[in-house]
């Protein structure tokens, strides 16, 4: 009995032993990963701080040494700079409405496409569907020349210059560039949305499309009426996606539309633009750039930069939980 009291005894000291280095383990790794999401919010979050306290900051409190994120001298005036040199107000609803339109296109567009490769097997879809992949990785960078010369002299099929005797139409510094390569899944980054499409479409069982087709449904209609309202969560996610890097694109805009009033275009020439605005509205006349202080104009260019991501980071606020919800549904994480 002795003997079996020990081993009980032993037993229960090595459960209690590997009990306690389990929790101590669990509470580094905790501890790991705790430190690891701060390090990453203050990267993310300190640009964003810094931004929101410049715009409220009175130009005396730059050269206060003792100021460092919270001003003394709270003012609007930077705000109202921003938003008269940028004409934010009537810009930011040119900006939604282009934008919105373009997600629009892409999202159908890249749909129709990615269901096709899922669904349909045709000669060199494999091949296609690779080559479809291969523009994610092509930089944007070698398709500048080739895309600014094709819409420079817009052709389709050589009917304008059949009709017309033109070499083409020129489409630069309208919409219809990227109207068109969204309507026809070739915009920003449709390869990827394609491809998220993609495999959300073949994860949905054959047996629905069989069905439909005993009803005598086509290959339209049971995409439109059955396929497309079950991918709510490939739309979310593709849309959400589509509408922050348009909102944000520089490149096509600036190879397109440099002449746009659209809130890339604007705040990629704000410094020039604040430098050349900015002494009439202080007062100082329209030939005195040399007497505005660099740093207001400093303090004036991230303003204005702060008003252009806050849309964004208001949309954010409202739907990040159905963006991680059909992110996690459509299986792009994994």
């Amino acid at each position: 009995m002795e003997r079996i009291d020990k081993l009980r005894s032993d037993e229960a000291f090595v459960y209690r032993l590997n009990k306690a280095r389990n929790t101590s383990l669990e509470w580094a790794w905790k501890l790991v990963l705790y430190i690891l999401i701060a390090g990453i919010s203050f990267i993310i979050l300190m640009p964003l701080f810094r931004r929101l306290s410049t715009a409220f900051k009175d130009p005396i409190d730059i050269y206060n040494p003792t100021i460092f994120m919270v001003p003394i001298h709270f003012t609007l005036d930077n705000i109202r700079h921003a938003m008269s040199i940028l004409n934010y107000w009537p810009m930011l609803g040119n900006t939604l409405l282009f934008v919105t339109v373009m997600t629009l296109l892409q999202a159908v567009s890249c749909a129709l496409a990615g269901y096709g490769f899922a669904r349909f097997s045709f000669p060199g879809s494999r091949l296609l569907f690779g080559l479809v992949i291969l523009t994610i990785l092509i930089p944007m960078n070698t398709l500048m020349v080739p895309m600014y010369l094709h819409f420079r002299s817009f052709d389709v099929m050589g009917l304008i210059s059949l009709f017309t005797g033109k070499d083409g139409v020129n489409l630069l510094n309208t919409y219809w560039p990227s109207m068109i390569t969204s309507a026809t899944a070739n915009g920003l980054k449709s390869g990827l949305y394609i491809y998220i499409f993609n495999q959300f479409f073949r994860g949905m069982p054959k047996e629905i499309e069989e069905a439909a087709l005993i009803d005598g449904a086509g290959a339209y209609r049971t995409f439109f009426t059955i396929m497309l309202p079950n991918a709510i969560p490939a739309i979310m996610t593709v849309m959400l996606f589509a509408f922050v890097w348009q909102y944000n694109d520089t490149f096509y805009t600036s190879l397109f539309m440099s002449n746009s009033d659209l809130m890339s275009v604007n705040v990629a020439s704000l410094p020039a633009n604040v430098n050349q605005y900015l002494p009439s509205l202080l007062g100082l006349g329209g030939n005195s750039d040399m007497r505005v202080d660099p740093n207001h104009v400093a303090l004036i260019v991230d303003t204005g930069i702060l008003l252009a991501i806050a849309p964004l980071v208001i949309m954010y606020l409202f739907v990040q939980r159905y963006f991680v919800e059909s992110v996690e549904r459509t299986g792009v994480v994994g």
